[in-house]
């Protein structure tokens, strides 16, 4: 097959720190192009993903991140340059609303956000012209009038990620500054458990910066080492290195790559029972999970657990090779379905639910 990637406008592929959606996109293309698929990818033009880039693409534009009028510059470009592939597979909102895509080519598209009231109406609308990914059961349990052709849960290689000892002796939390993150939940788990706090946090836009100044820093202590944002080394030696990893989240998260980027080092996960969580942590073998009132509870047990089955947990459930295959499937059936001549239909749903 030859496929369309569309990622966003405002971040690389692969992302140098931040960006979650970006890396899925990054392991996306490499495990397609290793199946046997030529991919063209539409991304910002300093893209290193190793396939080809679609001509014309501008670069990367952080600080325009959720701007309109940047994202349908971005996918105007992309559809122009794709050319004739066999699918397009589009991770940007815009891109699948999009009335000159190619006539006859399917379009799939993969739901990153939460499925609020307005992300609902445009999904709703999205799903009648393309197929729709949910990334998690949770997800597309908030939206059933959403027609979503498959789940299918996002996957990383472990390859590159060496496993930690976890004899570092504290605890460790990776995020975004922000409320629904439960970095203040994370303090407070650790400074009840007597432990130390590692903080790596992406903190570029305002609300992030002033939650952080206003909310945060007031709080650091001598418990709480706060080491900014890191890159993929630094971070997979951090989360390697602690007792647990704390993921005490204060929203529904459709996925929530970080638990299983955790996972892959060998540390297990304490974190709240909301979300995707449940699908990704096995309470009492890979991590705990419950309400934020009781996560410091989990810390001693926690150390008990096989960091090895933490390990195998991701290699087994998560692997970029899983994710990769779902995708092609799904791809292969989109394009036999397709009428002749006719603009691509997406009348077999499988609500994997």
């Amino acid at each position: 097959m030859r496929i369309g990637l569309v990622a966003g406008p405002w971040i690389p592929i692969p992302p140098v720190t931040y960006g979650g959606i970006e890396r899925v996109v990054d392991s996306l293309a490499r495990g397609l192009v290793a199946a046997g698929h030529e991919v063209l990818l539409a991304a910002p033009s300093e893209s290193t993903c190793p396939v080809p880039i679609v001509p014309g693409m501008r670069a990367a534009v952080p600080h325009e991140m959720g701007s309109t009028t940047s994202e349908l510059s971005h996918v105007v470009r992309a559809y122009e340059g794709l050319g004739d592939v066999d699918i397009i597979h589009d991770h940007t909102m815009a891109g699948p609303l999009y009335v000159h895509s190619p006539r006859g080519t399917p379009v799939v598209t993969t739901i990153h956000g939460p499925l609020n009231a307005n992300a609902v109406d445009i999904y709703r609308a999205i799903a009648r012209r393309a197929a729709v990914i949910a990334i998690s059961r949770d997800q597309a349990s908030h939206a059933p009038d959403v027609p979503v052709t498959r789940v299918i849960h996002h996957g990383m290689d472990v390859s590159p990620v060496p496993v930690g000892s976890g004899t570092g002796g504290y605890l460790c939390f990776v995020g975004r500054s922000c409320p629904d993150k439960g970095l203040l939940e994370a303090i407070m788990v650790a400074r009840e458990a007597g432990l130390p706090l590692r903080i790596a946090v992406k903190m570029r836009e305002h609300d992030e910066v002033r939650y952080f100044h206003e909310v945060i820093e007031p709080l650091l202590g001598p418990n709480e080492d706060f080491v900014g944002e890191v890159d993929d080394a630094t971070k997979y030696r951090l989360m390697g290195g602690a007792l647990a990893f704390l993921n005490p989240i204060q929203w529904s998260e459709p996925f929530g790559l970080v638990m299983i980027e955790a996972l892959a080092t060998g540390t297990p996960v304490i974190g709240t029972r909301i979300g995707s969580a449940p699908e990704i942590i096995e309470h009492g073998r890979t991590g705990f999970l419950g309400k934020t009132g009781d996560l410091a509870g989990f810390v001693g047990a926690a150390a008990g657990l096989s960091r090895a089955a933490c390990r195998k947990a991701v290699v087994d459930q998560f692997s970029v090779e899983r994710m990769v295959d779902q995708h092609i499937r799904l791809f292969r059936e989109l394009i036999e379905s397709r009428p002749a001549g006719g603009v691509p239909h997406t009348a077999h749903v499988h609500q994997n639910l």
